[in-house]
């Protein structure tokens, strides 16, 4: 039996065809490098999205802030005393603070021990007691007055007062002379107590009480009332005179 001889088969590729019967169009050689995985076609988009990927985060003026301290290496701590230096530090301070009360001390009392010494009011009874007097007796005498006998008073302040006192005493009684006659007044003053404050040389200031009562027409019921004054004494020539009055 022989055999058939193969059937030649033609190297020619056959072309594709539609169902339709039409010849397809060969695939273009763009077509086939997208298909075998060139990938698309770069854009700038596509680019400046690789760049970002790529070049890392946007620095920031925090972030270089952070590098900045990350590379200059750390901050220096500041200085503290040794622990063995406290202890005499603080020592030397608390003697210093001891000398320092110490001598505030001492001046005290020496600024205290000397204006004791100054003040004869302290301790010279006799001396004390001569000007209480005196000045109580020209209170008495000054701030008395009957309006049909004004002249007395006047002559008694032109005896006991001098300098400012003086002065001011009599604007206060050109007053007085001039109302005491219209409302028949009558005024009787007492010192209360006395209080010599300050007595040095032949100076003296003291704090006086007085009380007055007063009388007015036919009033069978007198009004009543106290004062108060800083008074400023001098002896001139063995006399102690007022020499300035402060009502208070």
């Amino acid at each position: 039996m022989k055999s058939s001889p193969p059937r030649r088969v033609s190297r020619k590729l056959a072309e594709p065809v539609s169902r339709s019967g039409a010849r397809l169009a060969p695939a273009s050689p763009a077509a086939d490098d997208d298909a075998s995985g060139a990938g698309p076609t770069p854009t700038p988009a596509s680019l400046a999205a690789d760049d970002r990927f790529t070049a890392g985060p946007t620095p920031t003026p925090a972030s270089l802030a952070a590098d900045d301290r990350s590379t200059a290496g750390p901050t220096p701590a500041p200085t503290v005393p040794h622990p063995r230096r406290l202890p005499a530090i603080l020592l030397s301070l608390a003697v210093l603070l001891a000398a320092a009360g110490t001598w505030c001390t001492v001046e005290t009392h020496s600024a205290a021990a000397t204006g004791s010494a100054a003040n004869r009011a302290l301790t010279d009874q006799p001396a004390t007691a001569d000007v209480a007097a005196a000045v109580s007796l020209a209170l008495n005498q000054i701030f008395s007055y009957s309006y049909d006998k004004t002249d007395v008073t006047e002559n008694a302040a032109a005896t006991v007062l001098r300098g400012r006192a003086r002065d001011s005493y009599q604007k206060l009684f050109a007053q007085v002379r001039k109302m005491a006659p219209e409302q028949k007044l009558i005024l009787t003053s007492r010192v209360s107590a006395t209080s010599v404050q300050q007595l040095s040389g032949d100076r003296a200031q003291l704090l006086v009480f007085l009380d007055q009562s007063a009388a007015r027409g036919n009033s069978v019921t007198p009004e009543t009332a106290a004062a108060q004054l800083s008074v400023t004494a001098q002896r001139i020539a063995g006399t102690w005179f007022v020499t300035d009055l402060v009502p208070r």
